[in-house]
């Protein structure tokens, strides 16, 4: 089916362009690549975000840029917004159960980030504190899933969570003072990760994204993020708005949730343990993450070699093609797809196929929203 033809009624998959959003750190080399952009490199556009129907609007001095990682449609010569769709359709793309329970709102963000420098090390509030302090309906709980990634300087991906025992706030927030940003790091545990983990990081973690991570991340739809230091690696200045969000330099530290684990205690705190939901004819369904761990949202993968059948259940979900080329039919309708493409699934559509069009096995993300039962 040529995306030229795509009904936007919420009757069909629809597909849907990458979106870069600009970040205070570097990266996005593998994302260029990824989509067949010449003259690849990393620059301050590191993420693509998806089913996206928020903005990039906590950016300073950007906020003039409304439209800002919000999703498109795949079309050659128009502009439609995601946001437009569903707030035109609420009932046929959200569902009448989702819409009864969050309004005109996915309440859900996902995003493909690749790292060429490590994050700067933050936190986010929790939905009680995002509505109290930032008049947001959602704090920031967020789930990583690697998918890839690179060395970096002799560096092999990897990431930091969680405070060590003894770390103290008086401490934390001396550290922050002095911008000892390696006595920071101390404190936090490392881990070197690999394609197939996955990590909880619930609200008020400590944390920070390695550099040569490529990882999809699933989360509340916040760009609320308080940062622990006034310089990125790479030497960029951060704007003073970026790193306490307007709470102050005292108040954003009750933000951050000061319980200490040991390191195989935050592993299994926070490491995701996949779960096989369903194994039938060389088609599997695995859930990376459940409403098990987090009401917030959910992700499964697809792995098959011929096809496979998605039953709907009244309420939307995204899909993301992870590696092969498959051709998604929706009644007599088809849509082409490969590694690195996005789809939007409306909640009417009740089921759909995906066929393998390629030789290697087709691996694919489900991403689902916030939990309406």
């Amino acid at each position: 089916m040529d995306v030229t033809s795509m009904k936007m009624d919420g009757s069909q998959p629809i597909k849907l362009s990458p979106t870069r959003s600009w970040r205070t750190y570097l990266g996005g080399k593998l994302l260029d690549e990824l989509h067949g952009i010449s003259d690849p490199k990393d620059s301050r556009y590191p993420e693509e975000w998806m089913m996206s129907i928020i903005s990039t609007n906590r950016n300073a001095d950007r906020q003039h840029l409304i439209d800002e990682g919000l999703s498109k449609v795949d079309l050659p010569d128009r502009d439609i917004y995601l946001k437009d769709l569903v707030d035109n359709n609420p009932v046929e793309f959200l569902g009448k159960k989702h819409l009864e329970k969050y309004g005109k709102q996915t309440g859900v963000l996902v995003k493909l980030i690749d790292t060429a420098e490590r994050l700067i090390i933050q936190t986010h509030p929790d939905r009680n504190q995002a509505q109290e302090l930032f008049h947001s309906l959602y704090g920031k709980t967020e789930c990583w899933h690697f998918v890839g990634g690179r060395e970096i300087d002799g560096e092999p991906p990897h990431v930091y969570m969680g405070f060590k025992p003894g770390v103290t706030r008086e401490q934390w927030k001396a550290l922050f003072e002095e911008q000892d940003v390696q006595g920071m790091l101390a404190c936090l545990h490392k881990y070197y990760v690999q394609p197939g983990d996955t990590f909880l990081i619930e609200a008020g973690i400590p944390h920070a994204i390695g550099s040569g991570c490529l990882l999809v991340e699933i989360q509340e739809p916040s760009d609320i993020t308080i940062r622990l230091e006034k310089t990125s690696p790479s030497g960029l200045k951060i704007d003073e708005f970026l790193i306490h969000q307007g709470l102050g330099f005292e108040k954003m530290f009750d933000l951050f949730k000061y319980d200490t684990f040991t390191r195989e205690e935050t592993l299994e705190n926070w490491q995701v343990v996949p779960e096989m939901v369903t194994d039938l004819e060389g088609s599997k369904e695995i859930e990376l993450i459940g409403y098990n761990r987090t009401p917030y949202f959910r992700m499964t993968q697809l792995e098959f070699q011929t096809e496979t059948e998605v039953q709907g259940d009244g309420v939307f979900s995204g899909l993301y093609i992870v590696s092969g080329k498959a051709a998604v039919k929706a009644g007599e309708e088809h849509l082409s797809l490969k590694k690195g493409d996005q789809l939007f699934i409306p909640a009417q559509v009740s089921s759909f196929s995906i066929v393998n069009n390629g030789m290697e096995a087709v691996k694919a993300l489900r991403l689902f929203g916030p939990d309406v039962n």
